[in-house]
Parts: structure tokens; C-alpha cells; sequence
């Protein structure tokens, strides 16, 4: 919802609903952790009736763990925060999964994949930056491929079932390498909420890179 129009996101979310897409992803920063603000938790609040799809909270914030509790109240489904924002990243996790959200880890594009191994065993999610988050629009940075097929990789030989995210740079022409290379879900802000039809825009991103389909 970052690259929506906010003067009239009730109606870009219901166009979200309509195109076949099946989740909303909601990025909060703080201009602290980003080099940006954007929303708090009444933005959720407030648009949670205005659409029967999945909440997907992105908190790109400095210690997230004092904003569980408000935005899981305020109607998210899963609650991503990033590693590199909390000191205590296993009982954050644990808070979301304890105010009845799914938890989600995220890693910026310098951060390696090794730093969520203690924690990858309670995850239900795991969002791979693929671009220096804070801004839409940007293009994807290749060398992040690798964390998602390492993570992919330790899934597979762990029996762990989390999903694997990837934000940033997310369009037509990317969206079949990121899925190959085991992407469970792609984000897509800025090429969705500038096509033309984006019915039509979901549809495609579906058949180039089988988005959406269940594992």
C-alpha cells in the first residue's frame, strides 16, 4: 500500500481486492530505522473493513517489539519486524505468535542469512529485502537472489514450513527468477498501483512466475 494513493486508499485497497491478489501488505517506518515515514497502526485499523484479505505488516521500525501488541489489535494477520531492529528477536517473535498474528523476520540486503538461524525454527515467515528498504520504486539488487535460495535450501532440509517474501523491485520481468528461485510470496507495490489493469497486471505476475500457488 505504499505506492497507493493515500488521499483515496479505500478505493485503491478495493481495487487490490478485485485483482486477484490475495494479500495487502502494509509498510510502517519510522524515519528511523528507514529513511522515511509513512503510516502508524489507526492507517490499519481503519482500512482492516475495507478488505477481507490477508494483513501483511511490515514493521520497518527501531524496537518493534513496543508495537506488537497495538497493531496485532489493530487487525493484522502476520507481523513482520527486522533483525537488525530488535536486540531480543526470539521474544518478539514469540510476542506476535502470542497476540494471535503469524511472525515474520526480515533482513535488509547486507544482512546474511545466517543471522536468523536461531530463530527460523518458530518463523512463519521470512521477508528477504531485496532492495535498501525506505523507498518504492526501486530496482532489484541480484546478489539478494542467494539468500532466498539458501533459505529455501534450509527449509527444505530442516523440515521448517515458514513462507519466503521478497520485497523490492518486484514486476514482470523479475517476478520468474525471484519465484525460481524459491519465493513463496512476492510483494509489488509501485508496478501494481501503476498499471493500467491491474487485474490483468496480477494475472500475469501469476502465470510468469506461478505467484500464489499454495506449497
Amino acid at each position: 500500500m505504499l505506492s497507493a494513493d493515500f488521499s483515496r486508499v479505500a478505493e485503491e485497497v478495493e481495487t487490490v481486492n478485485s485483482s486477484g491478489a490475495s494479500w495487502v501488505h502494509l509498510d510502517v517506518m519510522d524515519g528511523s530505522f528507514v529513511p522515511n515515514i509513512s503510516f502508524g497502526h489507526k492507517f490499519i485499523k481503519d482500512l482492516r473493513p475495507c478488505s477481507p484479505l490477508v494483513f501483511d505488516t511490515h514493521l520497518m521500525v527501531i524496537n518493534p517489539e513496543k508495537h506488537v501488541e497495538i497493531f496485532a489489535q489493530s487487525g493484522c494477520d502476520y507481523i513482520t519486524v527486522h533483525a537488525e531492529a530488535t536486540v531480543h528477536l526470539h521474544r518478539t517473535l514469540q510476542l506476535i505468535r502470542s497476540c494471535g498474528c503469524k511472525a515474520g523476520v526480515s533482513i535488509v540486503p547486507s544482512t546474511p542469512v545466517s543471522m536468523l538461524e536461531q530463530v527460523l525454527d518458530i518463523v512463519d515467515l521470512v521477508l528477504v529485502m531485496s532492495v535498501n528498504p525506505g523507498y518504492g520504486g526501486q530496482q532489484l539488487i541480484p546478489s539478494t537472489m542467494r539468500k532466498v535460495s539458501e533459505l529455501e535450501q534450509i527449509r527444505s532440509d530442516e523440515g521448517y514450513d515458514y513462507l519466503i517474501s521478497v520485497d523490492g523491485g518486484i514486476n514482470l520481468r523479475t517476478v520468474r527468477d525471484v519465484a525460481s528461485c524459491g519465493a513463496d510470496v512476492v510483494v509489488c507495490g509501485n508496478a501494481f498501483f501503476t498499471a493500467e489493469d491491474r487485474p490483468q497486471f496480477v494475472s500475469d505476475m501469476i502465470k510468469a512466475g506461478t505467484v500464489g500457488q499454495t506449497r
